[in-house]
């Protein structure tokens, strides 16, 4: 008993420090490193050109950027071919096949959360392009582009296609 009243005796004395509760109490959540990398999305988008026009789509609700204009297309899944990404999306946005053309134009932004990595690819639609998503599909002249909402990462495409139509 004296031995254990010595050791006691050796410790400081940390009356002063606050209790600790017995039960642990909520995790912090991990502190998110600022300086990471943003995460990296690559994209594939279909410029369908039908009669001197140009199909266009509102990006939909609660998506990143929603309510811009874009060329319909989509994310490439992992280990996804681009062209297959392709000819998904604009079945499961448009309901339509499409014939995948050669690429036009290759982008990469930066937005505060992500970055864009997106290849367009000129293509024709076989057969009529339907919204399935409460998107709104408008088909405009190449200099009509410029006069329309979208996304940073489209406006050197929209500008080499304006261009063209002059």
């Amino acid at each position: 008993m004296r031995s254990a009243q010595s050791a006691l005796s050796r410790l400081p004395d940390a009356r002063h420090l606050p209790r600790l509760p017995l039960q642990p109490g909520p995790r912090r959540p991990n502190v998110v490193n600022q300086s990471a990398e943003p995460k990296i999305v690559t994209v594939v988008a279909a410029v369908l050109e039908e009669h001197g026009r140009i199909c266009i789509t509102t990006r939909p609700e609660g998506t990143h950027l929603a309510g811009y204009w874009e060329f319909p297309g989509g994310k490439v899944e992992p280990g996804e071919d681009p062209t297959e990404a392709l000819i998904r999306e604009l079945r499961e946005e448009l309901a339509v096949e499409i014939e995948v053309g050669p690429l036009l134009h290759r982008s990469n932004f930066s937005y505060p959360d992500r970055r864009v990595e997106l290849s367009f690819y000129a293509s024709r639609p076989k057969g009529v392009p339907t919204p399935q998503q409460g998107q709104e599909l408008r088909w405009v002249k190449r200099d009509e582009l410029t006069t329309l909402s979208f996304p940073p990462a489209d406006k050197e495409l929209i500008r080499k296609l304006a261009n063209q139509a002059k």
